[in-house]
C-alpha cells in the first residue's frame, strides 16, 4: 500500500474517488459535513492523503496542520477505508506527515479506534466533550 498526499490541483478529480471513505468517517462526529471538508480541501486549508495500491485507492484521511508553540500537529480531522491497517502504514502515513512538517500527530477518535491506534504508540491525551449553547 503506498501512502501519498493529494496535491491541491487534483482534489476535485480525486474526490469522487474518496468521498465514500470520507462521508463513512464522518458519520462518527458531528462537527462538518461533507461538503466542509470538500470546501476546506479545495482551498487548501486542509490536507487530503489516500492509501493506493494497484487496483486504486483504498483509504483517504483529512489532516489539519496546527502551529502550536512546542509541536507542529497534525489532526486527522476523519480517516476512513484501509488507510492505517498495519505497523508498515502507520509509519509511512508518519513519515509523509514528518515530510510535511508535523512534530506530533492527533485525532478525535472514538473508542474502538482509539484502542486501535494504541497498537502504533498513540496514546491517550483527553478526551473532547461539547454541548451548543
Amino acid at each position: 500500500m503506498k501512502i501519498q498526499h493529494v496535491d491541491i490541483a487534483y482534489i476535485h478529480q480525486t474526490w469522487p474517488l474518496v468521498e465514500g471513505y470520507i462521508a463513512s468517517a464522518l458519520d462518527y462526529q458531528t462537527d462538518y459535513t461533507l461538503e466542509h471538508v470538500k470546501t476546506f480541501l479545495s482551498n487548501g486549508s486542509w490536507m487530503l492523503i489516500v492509501a493506493t495500491d494497484d487496483l486504486g485507492i483504498k483509504g483517504a484521511a483529512v489532516v489539519n496542520f496546527v502551529n502550536r508553540p512546542s509541536d507542529r500537529v497534525a489532526f486527522i480531522v476523519t480517516i476512513g477505508g484501509k488507510l492505517i491497517s498495519s505497523k508498515e502504514t502507520f509509519a509511512d502515513f508518519s513519515a509523509l506527515l514528518k515530510a510535511f512538517g508535523a512534530t506530533y500527530i492527533e485525532g478525535a477518535a472514538r473508542e474502538s479506534i482509539a484502542k486501535l491506534w494504541t497498537r502504533y504508540g498513540l496514546e491517550e491525551k483527553y478526551r473532547i466533550v461539547g454541548v451548543k449553547i
